[in-house]
């Protein structure tokens, strides 16, 4: 599915004066959505393959288990998989209302909006614009569609918002620029120093833009993967260790997490 969003080589007048005023008036509609929501938590480590949006899925899970308002943004775009690990249903264009998106209802009734519910299965994200510049202009139409899923769908009131984020810390930086306030910060490694060390300068850069550190959670822990990360990163930053999720978790090991975030945020 290719996105029909417009680069500003495509608008013409008044829509190339105006394109300030839409940006803002985007921007707004950013903080009114937010003002319903009581905490926006991000969940980054800043490296792929340790989990994120399993362990996303499934706190969220448990959030809404013990009865709080839960929603999921998934800015994985190019990988996205939320959807599938809260059994929301896919396909096609979601229902609109009004001045809105309607989210997609997951289990234990979280809501979520993820390119997966707008892609067909397969395919891969192409935005329309021109294949010459296509890589000047990508990162400025990710950054779009962040805005978009947080400005243009109906959140409505929720006590959590989690934001499952892509390796890396520049969805990080997009994130904190369209919220009224900086993020808190969930941070999610595997034991190995590998990892370590790409949480470290992932978490710097949150640190750095204003975000609050809720703590870290250790996952895959007792399989192939050795190490101390989590101690490592907790003693380092002066946080806490959240939980350590085991290779093969119970399903009771969300719960005490939910419980660490819900009384940390």
């Amino acid at each position: 599915m290719a996105l029909n969003i417009r680069t500003y080589r495509d608008l013409t007048e008044p829509d190339r004066s105006a394109l300030v005023e839409q940006i803002g008036a985007q921007r707004r509609r950013v903080a009114d959505r937010m003002a319903a929501v009581r905490h926006v938590v991000a969940v980054l480590s800043g490296k792929g393959g340790v989990g994120k949006s399993y362990v996303t899925a499934h706190l969220a899970r448990a959030l809404g288990r013990s009865g709080r308002g839960v929603g999921v943004l998934d800015a994985d775009l190019n990988g996205p998989t939320i959807p599938r690990l809260l059994d929301a249903p896919a396909g096609g264009a979601r229902p609109a209302h009004a001045d809105a998106v309607e989210a997609a209802a997951g289990a234990e009734g979280v809501k979520c909006i993820s390119m997966a519910l707008l892609l067909r299965d397969g395919m891969p994200l192409a935005f329309r614009g021109p294949d010459a510049e296509s890589f000047v202009w990508r990162g400025t139409l990710e950054a779009a569609v962040l805005r978009e899923f947080l400005a243009d769908v109906a959140w409505g009131a929720l006590d959590f918002l989690l934001v499952d984020l892509p390796p890396g810390v520049q969805r990080f930086a997009e994130l904190t620029e369209l919220l009224p306030a900086p993020p808190a910060a969930l941070i999610v490694t595997i034991p190995t120093p590998e990892s370590a060390d790409a949480v470290r300068r992932a978490l710097r850069a949150a640190l750095e833009r204003g975000a609050t550190a809720l703590g870290v959670v250790e996952n895959m822990v007792g399989g192939p993967f050795a190490g101390s990360a989590a101690d490592d990163l907790a003693r380092e930053f002066g946080v806490p260790v959240l939980a350590r999720i085991p290779f093969h978790p119970r399903a009771d090991v969300w719960d005490g997490i939910a419980k660490c975030i819900g009384g940390a945020a």
